[in-house]
């Protein structure tokens, strides 16, 4: 007997493991009016837009490094401001390095975005590498901490730039994204499209109904059918009337039940509302309802603001090394101003001495002017360290 050969295992380099999941919409039905595929919550046109609205709007603001001293904050432009606000790496700008990681934190990241920082030998900061979420997991250690895994090589968190928003009960490091809340709205919205096209598009539901009077054999045959429906139905131009014989054939129309019988709308505007209050955005940015502004205003201090202090802390945390330095992003550039309200405001303030001529030129998007770099106060527009050589209080030596 011959001796049965060992077959040689194959060594297969183990892949780094991924917490990040992904919901997927799935249907066992194959029916016209059931949702017969998956779709991701990224695919999915509500939340979707709502994410986008959300990106576009925070990777918009300039990112300010600041500086505190005696006198208030003031703001600094130097090269590593330059580096976070203009060219984070040699691939993107500010806009779309922001976008990056909003979305990923919003989506794919599941509440988590990781970027790298790429050093040079002397040990400034040359690039900064957004990490694809899919490349990334997070695994605790003995105790509190954790390491971040990049394709299956673990790092210190203190070497990544880790954005997290939703912290977990459990793991307070570890974000938590919105794919569990927005699954089964996700579901019902999808279920909602496919019932749409259904009633538009399925050959089931006619719109006229034939009566002949023939023989069941003769209607049988399709052939026979066509044949008929050539001789006596179709036209040769649009809107040209049928001839028909009276004793022959009779026509119906029949109305099929529609979409508002069926309440779809209904049920979409509250899907959509209910999209709306788990990612905190205005109901109007999906399509329900009108905007707002008073809603709009406090849509930008609180959700977008959560968001923009999540990235500012993270980086002042991990790249900033001088304790009064922080970066600040321009959030006061998002809300809903009219020129009206801004002229107003900045002409109260410079005639009150708190703001320059060219700083609220500066609001109104106007090129500065010279002479108007001084704080002046109402009375005749003199600067201020001039108000006490008025004529009216000088007194008369005689």
């Amino acid at each position: 007997m011959g001796r049965k050969r060992k077959r040689n295992k194959k060594n297969v380099r183990a892949e780094p493991v991924n917490n990040v999941s992904q919901a997927f919409l799935l249907s066992a039905d194959f029916e016209d009016l059931c949702a017969g595929s998956y779709t991701r919550l990224s695919d999915n046109p509500e939340i979707r837009a709502g994410v986008d609205k959300i990106t576009d709007l925070i990777s918009s603001m300039t990112i300010h490094l600041m500086q505190n001293t005696e006198n208030g904050d003031v703001r600094m432009k130097n090269q590593l401001s330059r580096k976070i606000d203009i060219n984070p790496n040699r691939w993107m700008t500010r806009k779309t390095w922001i976008s990056v990681i909003v979305r990923t934190l919003l989506l794919e990241g599941d509440g988590n975005a990781v970027v790298f920082p790429r050093l040079t030998p002397d040990g400034l900061i040359e690039s900064l590498e957004p990490i694809n979420p899919y490349r990334i997991s997070f695994v605790p250690n003995e105790g509190f901490g954790y390491q971040i895994y990049i394709d299956g090589i673990p790092y210190d968190p203190d070497r990544m730039c880790h954005f997290v928003i939703n912290p977990e009960p459990m793991y307070p490091w570890k974000g938590k994204g919105y794919r569990v809340t927005l699954k089964e709205v996700a579901r019902n919205l999808k279920q909602a499209a496919e019932t749409k096209n259904g009633f538009m598009s399925s050959k089931w539901k006619p719109s006229l109904i034939v009566q002949v009077d023939a023989n069941t054999e003769e209607l049988a045959n399709p052939r026979a059918r066509n044949s008929m429906a050539e001789k006596y139905l179709q036209t040769t131009e649009k809107g040209e009337p049928w001839i028909i014989p009276s004793e022959f054939m009779k026509v119906e129309s029949v109305k099929p039940l529609s979409l508002n019988d069926l309440a779809v709308s209904d049920s979409v505007t509250l899907d959509k509302k209910t999209v709306a209050s788990i990612l905190s955005i205005p109901p109007f940015l999906l399509g329900v309802g009108t905007f707002n502004k008073d809603e709009w205003n406090n849509f930008i201090s609180t959700r977008i603001k959560t968001i923009c202090n999540a990235i500012e802390q993270e980086l002042t945390r991990k790249i900033l090394l001088h304790p009064d330095w922080y970066f600040r992003m321009n959030v006061r550039s998002l809300y809903s101003y009219d020129i009206q309200t801004l002229a107003t405001v900045g002409q109260d303030m410079y005639t009150r001495g708190l703001m320059m001529g060219n700083e609220v030129r500066d609001w109104i998007n106007l090129p500065p002017l010279e002479g108007l770099d001084e704080l002046v106060i109402l009375e005749n527009y003199i600067p201020k360290g001039m108000i006490g050589d008025q004529k009216k209080l000088i007194q008369d030596e005689e």
